[in-house]
């Protein structure tokens, strides 16, 4: 027995040994020692596990600003940070510091960078968001001098120009118990109280280390530098803090300090936690005072074996590897575990910030970005396709929206609204990186359904060629401001008068279409299914030749969509010769033969239309309604959307147009990295020829620029 004890003893020995000798690389690979001026993406949101919907909290990290500290911010809940005091010098902005932060890990829910706000003074500050509620800031801090140092650190919540109610201030747990109201107003489409987003909101801010004091303040940070610093000889000068406990006020403050010899270490932690007022405040305090000890550690590693997954590719440049980290940062930080209707993991298309539109509900093509995260965690990404198959209806629509709120198909004219279909090729891709024959078979027969649907419903004429629905303005994913369906150029008209997609032989449908017939067939391929795969290449290649027939003008040398009901290249008055990204999307669907694939990439590589500085752009620079202005969202009048740039990008490989495919692989790199190193964000789109950008952002799809660099290094 007592050998038998030994033996398990010494295997859960080599076990842990075993691990960590197996994290080595990953830790190393995934060291990015990135300063301010690189293009890391610094948005941070809880595990997937450890969230929930509404009342959710992310956090942008600015580690960058020299006219600021460093400090997390939330979007409509304010910002916390730390004040340094280093033998009564106070060092109140990163401009100031010794050395400035240098991230050395940055994962979806966590931060781990280095700096010396102080000569002699180096610290270790990891943020982490641990869950939807609470986050966190540890700071280990060192004496690395040959003297003793007097170090103090003034935790602050900022709720900017909102008050705070400060109700308590509790000694048990070392901390502030306020209230604030927090808006659902946004600039672009505000949340929806009736879906559960709180207003009046709790915070807790608190300490895991003894608070020496602690105060509550109006004013802003140079008043409260004032505060801690005071004259020399002033009578009035002290080292403690206000100590008040009720009140209104903008900002408050904890005080915690230590006198370290050579040598010595101490860690500082202090933790934000957040909730509906409705809730009891003693299960907030309850629920922080946890999280108080808890051991980051574990939290590190599972995010290596996360990325353990990722193909390792050996970059030339630091900032493409940066980059590629952000890129799955991104997707994998907009994730959430099952909820409401769905029993499977969904996305948002963004967790910080917020906007109405873009949160709770999953896109077809929001879900391209599911092409990507599959190499990163192939169960989740199926499990975000499975949300559809889950919620498809009995005759086979995929609608508009689904997730926890179920399926919403936006009924128009007695008709549901679809999206994108992009279903087949989505699973398909996600079937590659993952290999589950078992999540091929289930997508398979989701998407013959679908397509069923979409060949019913969507060639109302039966000619063979597509059209998108009555609720085209949301259907046909263009949305706003583009030349060919929006009829005025200032889109006064309603609805039914201003969008014509429904009333149009539609080029872009078609393809999608057409792409969807060749994905089911490869699919079919695998599955061993002999009769469908010649079904559904019929199905392509017999649409490909009426695509070809119909939608080619000799005159321009590229593809348009046509009248419905003569497919002419007018539409009452109007020219629909626009040209479009779409035009270039017959080599991503295999439709163009090769004389007019060199004709149209002949047309892409202009520099006077569609070859831009940042990528290609969503209309032709000679259009006279091209814009290069990025000034709100969903603009499809010029602006770049990396997703359309990528399935260009995919055609001209397919094709053989290698150089044409990596000199638009750069252009669309350098457009993100642009902004990233700018603002550290990623953007719903980007300006074809400018660098300032008015548009959501940290949107969820830009990360196919993880895939980008995927396919770029398998050349």
């Amino acid at each position: 027995m007592f050998k038998k004890v030994i033996f398990t003893v010494f295997l859960g020995f080599q076990i842990v040994l075993l691990i960590a000798q197996n994290f080595k690389p990953i830790e190393d690979y995934m060291r990015i020692d990135a300063r301010a001026s690189d293009p890391l993406y610094t948005t941070y949101a809880a595990a997937m596990s450890r969230s929930h919907l509404y009342g959710d909290k992310a956090y942008k990290m600015d580690y960058y600003s020299d006219c600021n500290p460093i400090s997390y911010s939330s979007d409509h809940a304010g910002t916390f940070f730390c004040i340094w005091k280093v033998d009564q010098v106070v060092i109140p902005r990163i401009g100031e510091f010794k050395s400035k932060p240098v991230i050395h890990y940055s994962f979806p829910d966590m931060a781990i960078l280095e700096y010396e706000p102080f000569r002699g003074i180096r610290v270790k500050e990891t943020f982490f968001v641990y869950s939807s509620a609470i986050a966190l800031v540890n700071m280990e801090v060192r004496n690395i001098d040959v003297v003793s140092h007097e170090v103090a650190v003034y935790p602050i919540l900022d709720n900017g120009i909102d008050s705070i109610t400060v109700k308590e201030y509790t000694w048990a747990s070392d901390g502030y118990l306020t209230e604030r109201f927090e808006s659902p107003y946004r600039l672009i489409s505000s949340l929806k109280l009736e879906y559960g987003y709180p207003q009046h909101v709790s915070d807790f801010f608190t300490s895991g280390y003894p608070t020496s004091s602690y105060g509550a303040y109006n004013g802003n940070m140079d008043h409260f530098y004032n505060l801690i610093k005071t004259d020399f000889y002033s009578d009035r000068r002290s080292d403690s803090l206000k100590m008040n406990d009720t009140g209104s006020y903008n900002f408050i403050a904890l005080h915690l300090k230590k006198r370290l010899k050579p040598g010595e270490v101490v860690t500082f932690r202090y933790l934000r936690g957040y909730q509906d007022q409705k809730s009891d405040p003693l299960n907030l305090i309850r629920e922080v005072d946890s999280v108080k000890n808890l051991m980051l550690k574990t939290y590190y590693e599972d995010n290596l074996i996360l990325y353990s997954k990722i193909p390792k590719i050996r970059f030339n440049s630091t900032d493409d590897k940066i980059t590629y980290i952000s890129a799955f940062n991104l997707v994998r930080g907009c994730m959430y575990p099952p909820s409401g209707k769905t029993t499977y993991n969904f996305y948002v298309f963004s967790r910080n910030p917020i906007w109405g539109w873009g949160h709770g509900h999953q896109v077809l093509h929001e879900s391209l970005s599911m092409i990507a995260y599959a190499y990163m965690d192939p169960v989740s990404a199926e499990g975000s396709q499975r949300v559809y198959m889950e919620q498809q209806r009995d005759d086979g629509l995929i609608a508009y929206r689904h997730g926890p709120r179920g399926l919403e198909d936006y009924p128009h004219n007695n008709m549901s609204t679809t999206s994108a279909p992009f279903f087949s090729w989505i699973n398909l891709e996600v079937y590659k990186a993952g290999k589950n024959k078992r999540f091929l078979r289930d997508a398979y027969t989701s998407g013959y359904r679908y397509m069923e649907w979409l060949m019913a419903n969507r060639d109302t004429d039966h000619d063979g060629t597509f059209e998108w629905g009555p609720y085209g303005i949301i259907e046909n994913v263009r949305d706003w401001y583009n030349a060919v369906f929006q009829v005025s150029a200032e889109r006064y008209l309603d609805v039914d008068k201003e969008d014509i997609s429904d009333e149009l032989e539609c080029l872009d449908l078609t393809l999608m279409i057409i792409k969807e017939f060749r994905c089911l067939s490869q699919m079919a391929q695998e599955l061993g299914l002999v009769d469908d795969v010649r079904k559904w290449k019929q199905l392509a290649d017999q649409t490909s030749v009426l695509v070809n027939e119909r939608m080619w003008d000799d005159s321009t040398h590229f593809y348009y969509s046509i009248n419905k009901k003569d497919h002419s290249f007018r539409f009452m008055t109007r020219d629909l010769r626009r040209q479009e990204i779409i035009g270039f999307l017959a080599l991503w669907a295999g439709v163009a033969p090769k004389e007019r694939a060199d004709q149209i990439v002949a047309i892409l590589t202009d520099t006077t239309r569609f070859w831009r500085r940042y990528g290609i752009p969503t209309l032709s620079a000679q259009d006279p309604w091209y814009s290069p202005y990025v000034d709100y969202c969903c603009k499809w009048n010029g602006p770049v959307w990396l997703l359309w740039n990528y399935m260009v990008y995919e055609g001209l490989r397919d094709y053989g147009y290698q150089e044409e495919a990596h000199e638009l692989a750069d252009k669309m790199i350098k457009s993100a990295v642009l902004q990233l190193t700018k603002n550290h964000n990623f953007w719903e789109s980007y300006s074809p020829d400018n660098e300032v950008l008015n548009c959501p952002s940290n949107y969820i799809w830009d990360a196919i620029l993880a895939k980008l660099f995927i396919d770029e290094n398998q050349k």
